[in-house]
């Protein structure tokens, strides 16, 4: 993973439950080849995984990801190459799905006032600085931690526990 991303922004509002980001009738589904093509197919962009580039962005309001502790919400991300999530709040259960496969989930106040879909932004992990460089607007999201800085850089919480236990072994 790099420091920064730079993508195209989708939209939505708030209150995208898991439900929305991951439809319940697919559940039985286990294989992320076919997981990805349903991303964000309860949503106002059912499209989505047609239409998406891996590293876009996608911006929410608040309580992204609310709902049901699924983790196929979050693998259906992964899935389509999200570079990262922007929204001004999470879901406590998604938040922490997100972050344990790797995906950047960053917290902005405002950010869904700022970006509009097609919007080209980009993010700075280190710094926290959210560019939009469509209208120029700049917005400063809450810093990530050194943990969980650490998490994404290893691509997830199982491959950095798997390099710290090879790690003991030598």
């Amino acid at each position: 993973m790099t420091s920064e991303v730079k993508g195209k922004a989708w939209v939505f509002g708030n209150n995208i439950d898991t439900d929305q980001i991951y439809p319940g009738i697919y559940v039985e589904l286990t294989e992320v080849e076919d997981i990805k093509k349903h991303a964000m197919g309860g949503s106002a962009e059912p499209n989505l995984a047609k239409e998406f580039t891996g590293g876009d962005i996608i911006v929410s309001g608040t309580n992204f990801g609310c709902g049901s502790s699924r983790e196929h919400a979050a693998i259906t991300l992964k899935g389509i190459g999200v570079g990262a999530i922007l929204a001004e709040s999470f879901g406590r259960i998604f938040f922490r799905n997100a972050i344990n496969l790797g995906i950047p989930a960053i917290t902005c106040p405002g950010i869904s006032k700022l970006v509009k879909k097609g919007d080209e932004v980009t993010v700075n992990f280190v710094t926290g600085e959210i560019k939009n460089l469509t209208t120029g607007v700049t917005a400063k999201a809450e810093p990530l931690s050194a943990y969980v800085l650490n998490i994404l850089q290893s691509g997830g919480i199982k491959p950095l526990v798997k390099k710290q236990l090879e790690a003991m072994k030598k």
